[in-house]
């Protein structure tokens, strides 16, 4: 699929291409992450919380990658976003941050499929990047027959569900190392 887009005023003609995630974007989107994180999180987050999220919190989930249900976006061959959904008990976090059980598979007919690790390149946020990926995703968890989604946003991520009808049920902290914790917001869709 190719999106076209203008994220800056010096290219208006730019090709985006989303696509499913291979194996093969792995170190990409492991070096994507921090970035994203350091940049995009920090009017909402302390250096020392973004530091204890990335790997448990914000970090790749190669699971994610073997569904076939991760997107990235990529410009000229570089990635500058990625972000998918996932029909698998686990709300967040990357390989590193997984607990027993996450794993197990959900029932499209009672469980809310999930919307997981949404990340952008800084330099190409507000360009309709997350949006982008969000209706591949809602498309895809349709065809999946699931009936409700549900996510856990970070406090910039919440903007961008939002816009697509989410609704805020819960706020809490996702504790963290050296007794800190993340600010973070569930949020569930009806389709």
């Amino acid at each position: 699929m190719v999106v076209r887009g203008s994220p800056c005023a010096t290219d208006a003609s730019v090709d985006l291409v989303l696509r499913i995630a291979r194996e093969r974007d792995i170190p990409a989107v492991a070096a994507l992450i921090p970035l994203s994180v350091r940049a995009l999180q920090a009017a909402d987050y302390s250096t020392a919380q973004m530091d204890a999220a990335l790997g448990p919190v914000f970090g790749v989930d190669r699971e994610l990658i073997r569904d076939g249900t991760y997107f990235v976006v990529e410009r000229s061959g570089e990635l500058v976003g990625c972000g998918g959904w996932s029909s698998r008990r686990s709300l967040f976090g990357g390989d590193a941050g997984r607990a027993a059980g996450e794993s197990a598979l959900l029932d499209p007919a009672h469980d809310s499929a999930r919307i997981r690790a949404f990340y952008v390149h800084p330099d190409w946020a507000r360009h309709g990047i997350g949006r982008q990926i969000m209706i591949a995703c809602e498309r895809a968890i349709s065809q999946a027959r699931f009936r409700s989604i549900e996510l856990v946003a970070t406090l910039a991520g919440e903007r961008l569900y939002a816009a697509f009808s989410f609704t805020a049920v819960e706020r809490y902290g996702i504790p963290l190392a050296s007794d800190l914790r993340l600010p973070v917001v569930r949020m569930t869709k009806t389709l």
